[in-house]
């Protein structure tokens, strides 16, 4: 099992940056924390390496995700059939993410769909896939937070 990483306030300060704008320049973020640029590559650079920061990416603003319709979906799946399912929900490009949960329910999928009935087809496909023994799902009405 891998050991959990030591961030100091620095690092944590780091993400924190990061996770509000990918995009900032090393000068900027120099400049934010108050240290050195050569200390923000060193830092990013031990932050990838250890695993901590696996990528950058693009978060959608709300001039697109207006036009879509979210929801999360619930699913208990048949005994040691949970691998299965993972997979198929992986092949489906409306699947955004897919979280193994304790509980009841075994995952929730986060879904995204172009409109009502694009989502209500989504929904029935994955209650058909093999190994799922129910599903319930709730669609996204507003998000009041997303770091």
């Amino acid at each position: 099992m891998p050991r959990a990483a030591s961030l100091d306030e620095t690092d944590e300060r780091l993400l924190a940056r990061l996770r509000d704008d990918a995009r900032q320049t090393i000068a900027q973020l120099s400049k934010e924390l108050g240290i050195s640029r050569g200390q923000i590559y060193s830092r990013l650079a031990r932050l990838e390496e250890e695993g901590i920061v696996a990528g950058y990416t693009v978060r959608l603003g709300n001039a697109y995700v207006a036009g879509k319709i979210r929801a999360h979906t619930m699913i208990k799946t048949l005994p040691r059939h949970r691998s299965e399912v993972e997979a198929g929900l992986a092949r489906l490009p409306q699947v955004q993410s897919i979280h193994a949960i304790s509980g009841e329910y075994d995952i929730i999928a986060m879904l995204e769909a172009e409109d009502s009935a694009q989502l209500n087809a989504l929904i029935d496909i994955i209650g058909l896939l093999e190994g799922i023994e129910r599903t319930t799902s709730s669609v996204i009405l507003a998000t009041k937070l997303d770091r």
